[in-house]
């Protein structure tokens, strides 16, 4: 059974939002724990009766301010080996960009728009403190390369 609880046994969801441009939101924050800033997407865990989409959505729009009206599911992956937790990852575009609505414990997040290689390449440079938004990207860059290939045929 899928777990919809807080803690690390919560399932989580992460949004690659890409803007007309091309251009993705990328958070960062500083993790004095870990060592620095790192940068991250939008997301985090489902609240209680939230399914992973809806996640991704109520995420996207508290920590960038952006709503969306196209989404592409991504994929779904185990967190760990040692729970149930899974992430899901998506792309969402023809965005909607309105102002953040961060909790207390997100007040540090800053909002940032950078062109796709750039998001990827920071994930090269070990910039990303958890693995889930490097392979959103990564995924994300592979499905819009294969749209476009198939617009040209």
């Amino acid at each position: 059974m899928a777990s919809t609880q807080h803690g690390p046994d919560a399932n989580a969801s992460v949004v690659v939002a890409r803007d007309d441009s091309g251009n993705v939101a990328i958070l960062s924050a500083p993790f004095p724990q870990y060592g620095g800033e790192y940068v991250f997407l939008p997301g985090g865990r489902q609240e209680p009766g939230e399914n992973a989409e809806e996640c991704a959505r109520r995420e996207l729009a508290e920590e960038a301010g952006v709503s969306a009206e196209s989404w592409r599911h991504l994929g779904t992956y185990a967190v760990s080996l040692n729970g149930p937790a899974q992430l899901s990852l998506y792309l969402a575009e023809d965005l909607t960009v309105g102002e953040q609505q961060l909790t207390d414990t997100e007040v540090d997040f800053k909002l940032a728009w950078w062109p796709m290689d750039d998001a990827i390449q920071a994930a090269d440079e070990g910039r990303y403190l958890l693995p889930g938004g490097p392979l959103a990207l990564l995924l994300a860059d592979r499905a819009i390369r294969q749209r476009q290939a198939e617009l040209k045929e």
